[in-house]
């Protein structure tokens, strides 16, 4: 059997959310034989968090949970058993968890460099997907992921939970409505950084973990402790730093706020400016991309000083006035004594929850999802070229329509990577 496949592949070649918010609240999660039956795959801090909110929806009814490090997973299961009285099956590897007929939908929370394979043996295995973000490793994984939903005609929604806020939908709304004027300039950002995590030698993975699949399609190397749980985040091989980690939700919001799906071009700089560790992504970056009438720009530092008063954000200037967008809300600032100053506030948390019942209710509905799997791969794609761009060190010109670097084809061949064997990106 080859790895790259599913075992069934290898041998056949594989308004709701309100209203599911509200029954949450009450207590009144759907019978058990009316819950979609779901396997969680990745049961790390983010996957925990989201399956507690699953937990607590009652839409769904875990059967499965998997993860390389055999000791997350059981404790996964038993904290489920705990709460629901259900203890799903526990796996190591997910192509078991895709072989089971009775799962209808995946919950893909592994590190970045496994989201892709994952969901995409996933469409072809049956399975509706929930991915987390950013939703791949590079561009064209992200591209072979729509291709593997339309294909089979599968829901997979990504984990940008701010297209579930109404109060950013409707800054962004307003954004598109014209009252700011000619919007020229939109600014993002987040504050503070990861510790310094110095330069720990190499050693042995724990005892139940399964390291080599851990790695996957990633380059072999040795066991580090800050190339695994959590701090993967800061190496190349398994994503992609900050830059894409927290920017993607703030520049998804720049995409629906301007309505656009690509920039023109990109320029990027950087660096490990503050922490001397073994990590290689920059704790210090800045990003412009040139789009249609517009600059926006992203900024990630070590500092916790806060920009216009936060820790993480988005600014709209426009000709006639500022809207200031966080997670919480937004307000606007317009030059003194010109037109009012509206304002809306939200919740944070409560995007989360409508986030997942939206999931479930696009998996009955078969309508597709506000963070549906193309609007994602658009964003993670101005990402992976801001980090191109700084891997680099040059201006990166980008044809949205086509997805392909203009005349450099060193940065072009950046826009996928080499595949550890057995491992490969699956064919839909």
């Amino acid at each position: 059997m080859t790895p790259g496949m599913t075992r069934r592949g290898f041998v056949g070649a594989v308004g709701g959310a309100a209203a599911l918010a509200a029954s949450r609240a009450a207590g009144q999660p759907r019978p058990a034989n009316d819950r979609i039956a779901l396997a969680h795959i990745g049961t790390g801090s983010i996957g925990m968090h989201n399956a507690r909110i699953v937990m607590e929806l009652g839409e769904a009814q875990y059967v499965a949970v998997c993860d390389p490090d055999s000791d997350r997973a059981e404790a996964a299961a038993t904290e489920m058993a705990e709460k629901t009285g259900h203890r799903p099956d526990v796996y190591q590897d997910f192509r078991a968890v895709l072989d089971r007929d009775d799962v209808d939908a995946v919950w893909v929370s592994t590190p970045d460099h496994w989201h892709a394979l994952i969901a995409i043996h996933a469409c072809i295995a049956g399975k509706d997907v929930f991915v987390e973000k950013p939703i791949s490793h590079n561009v064209l994984e992200g591209r072979r992921m729509v291709e593997a939903a339309r294909t089979h005609g599968r829901i997979m929604q990504a984990g940008t939970q701010q297209r579930s806020g109404p109060h950013l939908r409707d800054g962004c709304a307003y954004v598109r409505s014209g009252a700011l004027g000619k919007v020229h300039l939109c600014k993002a950002w987040v504050m503070g950084g990861h510790p310094d995590l110095g330069h720990p030698p190499n050693g042995q993975a724990p005892e139940g973990v399964d390291y080599d699949l851990w790695l996957g399609p990633a380059p072999k190397r040795p066991f580090n402790p800050n190339r695994f749980h959590y701090e993967w985040r800061w190496f190349w091989d398994y994503a992609g730093g900050k830059c894409a980690d927290w920017g993607i939700h703030l520049i998804d919001m720049v995409h629906w706020a301007m309505d656009v799906d690509a920039p023109l071009a990109v320029t990027s700089e950087g660096g490990r400016l503050v922490c001397d560790d073994n990590c290689d992504t920059p704790d210090t970056q800045v990003v412009s991309w040139e789009y249609p009438g517009f600059i926006c720009t992203w900024e990630h530092r070590y500092s916790s000083y806060p920009i216009e008063g936060k820790g993480h954000g988005i600014a709209f200037h426009g000709s006639e006035g500022t809207l200031l967008m966080d997670r919480s809300g937004w307000q606007v600032f317009r030059t003194e004594g010109e037109g009012d100053a509206p304002a809306m506030t939200g919740s944070d948390g409560q995007m989360y929850v409508d986030h997942a019942a939206h999931f479930f209710e696009c998996v009955r509905t078969r309508q597709r999802p506000r963070s549906d799997i193309e609007i994602a791969h658009r964003t993670t794609t101005a990402m992976h070229l801001a980090n191109i761009a700084y891997r680099l060190g040059r201006r990166i010109e980008w044809d949205g329509e086509a997805e392909q670097i203009i005349g450099d084809a060193e940065a072009a061949a950046m826009l996928t990577r080499e595949y550890r064997e057995p491992w490969g990106l699956p064919k839909v």
